[in-house]
């Protein structure tokens, strides 16, 4: 075996960022710590550690004393984190916990900066097997990448083509001290499993039997770039100017397999869970539907797709403008809605007001306004109607009144005709930014 564990190059030329390791004191962050700390390259760029302590175990004190000893030794700067684990978000403890991990080692990582975590082969021949097992395609049997972006900054699996077993003699060779988490000794979950009775039976038939599978998920990432290359040309002709909507005709000049990426593609641009397995088909069925326009939506994960004439929009589910919203605003300052959204009254002067202070409100039916340049008034619902204004955006469509009820704005997509002459000679501007807005 290796005296020691080489760490390949993937970080690439002019990435200086420093470093974060995810040190959770077991064997693998163990030695993948004592390599970085040696490393004059690393140390030159800032290297750090982050322990988080979730508190699931009797020994976690102990646990996180050790990570203090042992970085202490290092002289490498270590932050404990108390992690408070979603025992009931509904999707196991495991996921708890790593979800509560990675947003620690998130607020940690600076802009630029390097999370460095200890993912070795045989994890990702266990990550392979169980995507494999849930029918994951080529996107999900790549399994885990080496190098790749991660919210602003970057995460770097040095370890990921070592296997565990070479980490295990290099520990013990240069007399490392770790911690064993005895929930990794059972068969539950899943990845226990995996790891304690189907691999070793199938080393026992194909003794690199974690090497083959790691392979395979290595082509699979390969396979999945030169098709992700594909999937953003054929998707760029249905973009529109807001990225969270595209259009319906382009979608439907694509073939079913390339849509179905396409899809895919799209949701993941936007930073939206990934489809369920049965997305794309619900999605397929909203764009062949002859439904009432914005009857056709799919839910999921707490995010909507929905369809509204020729377009097709996706965001988080969003509760719309409380009913009996009834806000004062002069317009000094920016008005903060509660469903995330914002109004602001922009002027070439420094300092604008309304003349009197203005009710914002939500819709509540039977508005009427009247437009600029015509002598009556218009039901705002047939206004907002006929100028295309998307299902998702006229329930968080804030009002502006007089306080004798007269109707100013509906957000900055409709004027009365006295407010757009008001706004005018003050060369002033009225902006409303919809919640979830880029």
């Amino acid at each position: 075996m290796p005296a020691s564990v080489d760490l390949p190059q993937w970080i690439p030329s002019g990435v200086a960022g420093p470093v974060l390791v995810g040190f959770s004191g077991g064997l693998d962050s163990t030695v993948l710590l004592h390599r970085l700390a040696v490393d004059r390259d690393v140390r030159a760029q800032g290297l750090r550690a982050v322990h988080v302590h979730h508190g699931l175990q009797p020994a976690a004190d102990d646990w996180a004393a050790h990570a203090v000893q042992t970085c202490a030794a290092l002289d490498v700067p270590l932050e404990i984190h108390h992690a408070r684990v979603q025992r009931d978000a509904g999707h196991g403890m495991e996921a708890a916990a790593r979800h509560a991990r990675y947003a620690a080692f998130d607020a940690r990582l600076q802009p630029g900066g390097i999370l460095a975590l200890a993912h070795h082969l045989d994890d990702q021949a266990e990550t392979f097997l169980l995507r494999a097992l849930r029918a994951s395609g080529v996107e999900g049997l790549s399994a885990m990448r080496p190098w790749r972006a991660h919210g602003t900054g970057w995460l770097w699996r040095p370890l990921l083509a070592t296997p565990r077993a070479h980490l295990f003699h290099q520990a013990r060779d240069q007399a490392l001290l770790w911690i064993e988490d005895p929930s990794n000794a059972g068969l539950d979950p899943d990845r226990n499993f995996l790891r304690h009775a189907v691999l070793p039976r199938l080393r026992e038939r194909w003794p690199h039997a974690a090497e083959g599978l790691a392979r395979s998920a290595g082509f699979a990432a390969q396979a999945s770039d030169l098709l992700a290359a594909d999937d953003a040309e054929a998707f760029a002709a249905a973009r529109c100017d807001d990225p969270a909507v595209v259009r319906v005709d382009v979608l439907g000049t694509l073939p079913a397999a390339r849509r179905a990426r396409a899809l895919r593609h799209w949701i993941a641009t936007l930073g939206l869970p990934p489809l369920p397995a049965n997305g794309v088909a619900c999605i397929e069925q909203m764009l062949a539907s002859k439904a009432r326009d914005g009857d056709a939506c799919f839910d999921y994960a707490g995010t909507r797709v929905q369809r509204w004439r020729g377009l097709l929009h996706a965001g988080p589910v969003r509760a719309p403008l409380p009913p009996d919203l009834d806000l004062t605003w002069d317009g000094t300052s920016p008005l903060a809605l509660p469903d995330g959204g914002a109004l602001r009254l922009e002027a070439d002067a420094l300092a604008l007001r309304f003349d009197a202070p203005l009710r914002v409100h939500a819709r509540r039916g039977g508005e009427r306004i009247r437009l600029p340049g015509r002598g009556h008034h218009h039901s705002l619902k047939q206004v907002l109607q006929m100028l295309d204004v998307p299902r998702w955006e006229r329930a968080h469509l804030p009002l502006l009144s007089t306080a004798d009820g007269s109707l100013l704005a509906a957000g900055d997509r409709v004027l009365s005709a006295g407010f757009d002459q008001w706004l005018r000679t003050r060369h002033a501007r009225l902006r409303w930014t919809p919640p979830g807005s880029r």
